[in-house]
């Protein structure tokens, strides 16, 4: 990570502000917390390419960078680098900005893998879109 990075360019999947409850005692957000609106927006992407349920399956190459504050604005980003037969692998980021600036500085990254599962819990194939 560089300084003077920007935010990717695409819709993010989920922006959010980080409140006291999710804090320690220094007032920094727990990386649990974090990892989990990560997440949470992987999940979302997941099931919108595989048109139905999926599931967390691993989580490659965490990275914290930098620490988020109460208050801060956290936006995470998802980008969709592969699918198998019931498989997708997507690249997450992490991002914060202060409530009174307009820097966004990034916070984490990370490839999170899902498998696309049926109703009994087995993994399916991803259906794969007409046309």
């Amino acid at each position: 990570m560089t300084e003077g990075a920007k935010p990717p360019a695409q819709m993010p999947m989920i922006r959010t502000i980080a409140m006291p409850a999710d804090a320690n005692a220094n007032g920094d957000i727990f990386g649990g917390w974090l990892m989990s609106q990560m997440d949470l927006a992987a999940g979302n992407l997941a099931v919108r390419v595989a048109h139905g349920r999926c599931v967390t399956v691993a989580v490659e190459a965490m990275s914290f960078l930098r620490p988020v504050k109460v208050g801060d604005e956290v936006t995470v980003y998802c980008e969709l680098l592969s699918t198998g037969r019931s498989s997708m692998n997507i690249s997450v980021e992490a991002w914060r900005r202060e409530r009174s600036e307009e820097d966004d500085h990034q916070v984490t990254k990370a490839v999170f893998k899902f498998v696309a599962i049926d109703a009994e819990g087995r993994s399916r194939p991803i259906k794969k879109d007409a046309g």
